[in-house]
């Protein structure tokens, strides 16, 4: 098997998570949190999409981590941001970690937006 040393550039991965937390550049962070190539901020849940919606032109794809389980995201929400450009995939948080750092690796426009586990 080969190895291959993962560069993430000047963006930040995830590290881990936990109960009402995820770790992000060696730091634990409680609560929501809404990650992008700006950095870490927190999030308001799914009532909050100003935060996501800054998001257009920046982000090619928000991932929505819906806790411990997947569940549907507002319809409301999905169509807000859809309509300002910003693809939408929803999974559980734990998805979304691993998922967001690979295609973090890549080089991709992507944001993550995650509540706890």
């Amino acid at each position: 098997m080969r190895l291959n040393e993962i560069s993430y550039n000047d963006a930040v991965p995830i590290d881990g998570y936990g109960p009402g937390f995820f770790r992000i550049a060696g730091q634990a962070v409680e609560g929501a949190i809404m990650l992008s190539a700006d950095g870490v901020r927190a999030w308001g849940g799914y009532e909050d999409n100003a935060v996501l919606l800054e998001l257009a032109g920046q982000a090619d794809v928000l991932f929505i981590g819906t806790g411990a389980e997947t569940t549907h995201i507002p319809s409301a929400l999905r169509a807000a941001l859809e309509e300002a450009g910003i693809g939408v995939e929803a999974m559980n948080s734990p998805a979304v970690c691993r998922t967001y750092n690979v295609l973090l690796s890549e080089g991709r426009r992507i944001a993550a937006a995650l509540l706890p586990v």
